[in-house]
């Protein structure tokens, strides 16, 4: 009788430590710290071609051509009243033009991840939290006006070169009298 008496103390003290340890463990896998950011749980969006003027003493100087994707989270994104896209372009051409980040004269000396820290600083601020959470470049361009009118120019060249033939047409025939 005893020895029934011991067994059933064992089983209930490994029973009760099984729970406690159980307990334990699930309480130690809710402290681990979530994946990181690029891991999941965010969303990209790739933005438009914004084609931003440069304009420096009086007249425009060239074109800034950028592409940048943006990542954000999708639950906060789907709560937004103003179509993403759109906010994203009022908040790029004033970051660019509103606040000149850029020297455009002396462009050696552009640092990217100041342009990106800046641009989502101004789309967060915009949206008055945390939304963005990296900026993507995927093109960055400038080109000057000289760059645009040697193009153009090079364009027409290539439609009035002689040696170029368009399709030529037959002959009509001589209307006969």
């Amino acid at each position: 009788m005893i020895k029934t008496l011991v067994i059933g103390v064992w089983i209930c003290a490994v029973a009760l430590g099984s729970v406690y340890f159980s307990v334990q463990v699930s309480n130690k896998e809710e402290s681990v710290e979530p994946d990181p950011a690029m891991f999941g749980g965010l969303e990209t969006i790739r933005g438009e071609v914004a084609s931003i003027p440069v304009i420096s003493s009086g007249a425009v100087q060239g074109y800034f051509l950028t592409r940048l994707s943006y990542t954000v989270d999708p639950l906060k994104i789907a709560k937004l009243s103003v179509p993403v896209n759109e906010l994203i372009t009022d908040a790029l051409y004033t970051a660019l033009v509103g606040e000149p980040v850029i020297d455009f004269p002396d462009v050696d000396v552009f640092d990217l991840e100041a342009f990106k820290t800046h641009i989502r600083q101004t789309l967060n601020d915009r949206v008055g939290e945390e939304l963005f959470h990296d900026v993507i470049v995927e093109q960055i361009d400038f080109l000057s006006k000289e760059d645009i009118r040697s193009n153009v120019q090079q364009g027409r060249s290539l439609k009035n070169n002689p040696t170029v033939s368009a399709p030529s047409k037959p002959a009509a025939a001589a209307p006969s009298q």
